[in-house]
């Protein structure tokens, strides 16, 4: 039986000392830079981190734009998450585990290679990209979002040339805010957020 994985969590209490909340924050630089202090986070195995309100998983949440539409995505059976199956999707992500570090802790080089891993074992992107923070993510309302805490990143790409590289990622397509309206009750709750918050996302 293989190894269970460890993921990269932050303590609850840290979350609401700097101020929690619902929905997307646009300021996620004071966050961040708690977060990844090696001193406010660590790795707990998965079965547990999962089941436990008092620690935050942090979760890259990748939104990935080429000018005015963004990348839209149904999930496969094959994705990790048996609760977001066959849901539609705007964000690529998944946890970070600490395969990511050779430390106990984690820092911000560690977490953006972390980020730049995952986007390419889920995506083939063809041409250049730049990428940033644009937000944080949080929806305490569901047993998902209440151990998870998203970090949403804004990748501008230079070709909508983008293939997935796993069978979790299905029916790729550009779309505009006003083409993803219609389908917004089809999208998981994460992508509803962001794209209630589209245009700030896009432009912050």
């Amino acid at each position: 039986m293989p190894a269970e994985e460890n993921i990269l969590v932050v303590p609850r209490p840290v979350f609401d000392r700097l101020g929690a909340f619902e929905g997307l924050r646009l300021e996620p630089e004071r966050y961040m830079a708690a977060f990844l202090d090696p001193a406010n986070n660590l790795f707990l195995p998965r079965s547990a981190a999962e089941q436990d309100p008092t620690h935050k998983q942090l979760i890259p949440y990748s939104v990935i734009r080429h000018g005015d539409r963004v990348l839209c995505y149904t999930r496969g059976k094959s994705g990790g998450e048996a609760r977001l199956h066959a849901k539609m999707s705007i964000g690529i992500g998944g946890h970070i585990n600490d395969g990511d570090t050779h430390a106990a802790h984690f820092d911000e080089a560690a977490y953006f290679r972390a980020v730049e891993r995952e986007l390419h074992e889920e995506l083939e992107i063809t041409g250049g990209y730049r990428q940033r923070i644009a937000a944080l993510l949080n929806d305490d309302s569901n047993e998902v979002g209440r151990v998870h805490l998203g970090v949403v990143h804004l990748i501008e790409v230079d070709s909508p040339e983008i293939r997935p590289r796993e069978d979790a990622i299905r029916d790729i397509e550009f779309l505009t805010a006003s083409e993803l309206a219609p389908r917004r009750e089809r999208l998981e709750s994460w992508s509803q957020i962001c794209l209630g918050g589209l245009e700030q996302l896009l432009g912050s």
